[in-house]
């Protein structure tokens, strides 16, 4: 249901793990590039549906969402209300990664609040720690949420070490938005033993790069970010709810 990274490699792990769906999403990535390199990827044996995980609010107080059947750009460093309003524009489906983990997820009060217009919380994230899926599973069950599970592999190595299996058939995106937005049946799944604990060790080992390095690469290297609402590509559509 979502992974970061993607290239054939990924492609020959999913398929070895008997993945039928890969959810592909990468930070800071405008829609337009991630479907294309999507429909690169996919194939006959694999479908590879095109997604944005949204970074709403600034870098101090960040509440991601992802959004699955987007038919147009939607920016990073937004207001809540606003990434909302416009998957609800889009008709996508909106899910919520990681919940509560540190500072860059929405929690059980954000999801309460906007109930209506989630349809599904993460309840098993390869990348976290065992107390940190708990608290999505929490706030699933206590709001009737329906859940889903995913590696949310930064690393190539974690691809197919969780996944969410549906009680339907999803032969291409629409599918997909439909499963999420119908909240049809279905199992969150992972693998067992040391291996998986000690994969799943490594992906969340990679939080300190991203949250060091590759941060102060975003920030003071790279200039503005490709999908700051500010850039050029985004028409000053979002200008009335950059939080920068």
């Amino acid at each position: 249901m979502h992974v970061k990274t993607l290239d054939e490699r990924v492609v020959r792990r999913a398929k070895r793990r008997g993945l039928d769906v890969l959810v592909y999403a990468p930070h800071f990535v405008r829609l337009p590039e991630i479907r294309a390199t999507a429909a690169r990827f996919s194939d006959d044996e694999l479908l590879v549906v095109p997604a944005r995980e949204v970074f709403t609010g600034s870098w101090r107080n960040r509440r991601h969402l992802l959004a699955v059947g987007l038919t147009d750009p939607v920016p990073d460093f937004i207001t809540l209300d606003g990434a909302l309003r416009e998957f609800g524009r889009q008709d996508a489906a909106v899910v919520v990664p990681h919940p509560e983990l540190m500072n860059v997820s929405m929690g059980h009060e954000d999801v309460a609040k906007n109930r209506t217009v989630i349809d599904a919380v993460e309840t098993y994230n390869a990348k976290c720690r065992p107390y940190q899926n708990r608290r999505g599973q929490r706030i699933a069950a206590a709001l009737d949420v329906p859940n889903f599970g995913s590696s949310y592999a930064h690393l190539r190595g974690t691809v197919g070490e969780a996944w969410t299996q549906f009680d339907t058939v999803v032969d291409d995106e629409s599918d997909l938005v439909d499963a999420l937005r119908d909240g049809i049946s279905r199992r969150v799944l992972h693998r067992p033993g040391l291996s998986h604990r000690v994969r799943s060790l490594v992906e969340f080992s990679h939080l300190g790069f991203e949250n060091s390095w590759g941060k102060f690469d975003r920030l003071l290297l790279s200039g503005m970010e490709p999908t700051h609402p500010r850039q050029v590509a985004y028409d000053g559509r979002f200008d009335d709810v950059s939080v920068y």
